[in-house]
């Protein structure tokens, strides 16, 4: 074999070792790219705990101020629903069935009607990730004081 052979032998393992590391490094990238999706969908606030979260009381403050003036048309100024909207005072709330980021997905893109008979909610408008973050600390808050912790029917 010549050397000229030789060093296309050797440039073609090379690109095969390349290629190699470029597609599990792809790989790799891909998976957890797919990890941080799904916590970004599903994640939140999973607690299963049965005690109650200490928040800031500045900030529930201002969550209750923003659910007041954004959800309680819908979702009662109790909490308690309406005509048309869900009580968030259900367990079907709970952290472990409706996450954190679940409030945060439903304010940005709203959600289909899936657990109750209210038709779809509307992305509601001008509403950030901070403001949401403040209004589902107080509807933990008041979760928590009327015992709803997790939903004992859902994983």
């Amino acid at each position: 074999m010549s050397h000229s052979q030789r060093n296309r032998r050797a440039g073609s393992k090379k690109k095969s070792r390349t290629s190699n590391s470029n597609l599990w490094l792809a790989v790799g990238t891909a998976a957890i790219a797919a990890l941080v999706v799904t916590g970004i969908v599903f994640g939140g606030n999973t607690s299963t705990n049965d005690a109650p979260t200490e928040r800031d009381p500045e900030v529930v403050a201002a969550g209750e101020d923003l659910f007041q003036a954004n959800c309680a048309v819908c979702h009662g100024s109790d909490l308690n629903g309406t005509a048309t909207g869900p009580p968030f005072l259900n367990t079907i709330y709970a952290p472990n069935h409706h996450t954190d980021e679940a409030f945060q997905r439903a304010v940005q893109i709203g959600v289909p009607p899936h657990h109750w008979e209210f038709g779809h909610m509307a992305p509601i408008e001008g509403l950030g990730r901070d403001d949401v973050a403040k209004i589902v600390a107080y509807v933990r808050t008041e979760q928590e004081a009327a015992g709803i912790f997790r939903d004992e029917t859902h994983p």
